[in-house]
């Protein structure tokens, strides 16, 4: 069984960790965020350091720079995969896929398989938005998440789609709606790094939930 643990310093996390949690044993470790903004050497807590050691995935949620590259230093060698949610900066980026096991990703519902095969079982469940359509006499029967955003987004695109949409021939609007339809989940995205603009972030969300749905009509 995948072991994925979830680190945060902040607000950050909680919704990743129930959605991922009902696909992979998941924990959630909390760290103390330190109180300057640039700090030569940080002391993680030896029981907290030990639970993240044993992930075969750990995703970052935490805020502070030199928290998270300290992190990465201390327990890369021994973790399968380390994806940094929360990060601001190419060169910031830059110095943390020096690590051939680290991905920080513009936004996590882009996740995709790399050919890594611990890599590859987690997105096969969480990352980029993944829906199968089933139609009966060309009416929606059923719309199943194969592969959820780690927020939950997907799934609440899904039963908005569904309950509306149930035994309905009227298909052809329906990823456009899908795609507005995010914007109205709660995305947090924006305000943890990257781009300023909160609506760009969601405009990329909307878009790959769009092209989840275009893509299993086709199917």
């Amino acid at each position: 069984m995948l072991n994925v643990v979830i680190a945060t310093d902040g607000p950050y996390g909680e919704r990743a960790y129930e959605n991922i949690n009902e696909q992979f044993d998941t924990e959630f470790v909390e760290l103390e965020k330190p109180t300057s903004m640039f700090m030569d050497e940080i002391d993680f807590p030896i029981d907290a350091l030990n639970r993240i050691k044993q992930a075969n995935i750990l995703i970052t949620y935490t805020q502070h720079p030199d928290l998270t590259l300290d992190l990465v230093d201390q327990v890369n060698s021994d973790v399968d995969h380390i994806i940094v949610a929360a990060w601001k900066g190419e060169g910031f980026k830059n110095q943390l896929e020096r690590y051939e096991n680290v991905n920080c990703p513009n936004i996590m519902c882009e996740l995709e398989e790399n050919g890594n095969e611990v890599f590859d079982t987690f997105t096969s469940k969480i990352g980029k938005p993944k829906v199968d359509i089933k139609l009966e006499d060309g009416k929606i029967a059923i719309i199943d998440v194969i592969r959820s955003s780690p927020c939950g987004s997907t799934k609440f695109v899904v039963d908005y789609i569904s309950e509306k949409y149930f035994g309905s021939n009227d298909l052809e609007n329906i990823p456009t709606e899908a795609g507005l339809k995010l914007q109205h989940y709660p995305c947090r995205a924006a305000k943890m790094r990257l781009f300023s603009d909160e609506e760009c972030k969601k405009e990329m969300a909307s878009s790959l939930h769009q092209e989840a749905f275009e893509e299993a009509f086709q199917k």
